[in-house]
């Protein structure tokens, strides 16, 4: 099974830029669809973005669409989110996420998680 870890949250003004990193290591990210996900409190943990395998199709929640990029690097075995014009309600811990399929990634189906890291938009 895949191990996650993320990096790259902190605290940014709104209207600024932050990039995550998810990188892996116990298995080759090239078997997996890889997606990013977030949790507010208070609320439900949400579906950010996804990556095909080969990084050729991508989806984005429409709440991030046009702002988020994800991509992914499988020479490094690492996925990116690189996040602009950020706004106060992207406030989450954020999570990369490993599945076999977009099905899985869409029904929060899947098989590795990260541990999270926190990015904060002041106001």
């Amino acid at each position: 099974q895949v191990q996650l870890v993320e990096s790259g949250g902190g605290l940014v003004q709104a209207g600024g830029s932050l990039s995550l990193s998810c990188a892996a290591s116990g298995s080759t990210l090239t078997r997996y669809v890889m997606g990013w996900f977030r949790h507010a409190p208070g609320k439900e943990r949400e579906f950010v973005a996804a990556i095909s395998w080969s990084g050729g199709s991508t989806y984005y929640a429409d709440s991030v669409k046009g702002r988020f990029t994800i991509s992914r690097d499988n020479a490094k075995n690492t996925i990116y989110l690189q996040m602009n014009s950020l706004k106060s309600e992207d406030t989450a811990v954020y999570y990369c996420a490993a599945a076999p399929n977009f099905n899985a990634i869409a029904t929060m189906n899947v098989g590795s998680w990260g541990q999270g890291t926190q990015v904060t938009v002041s106001s």
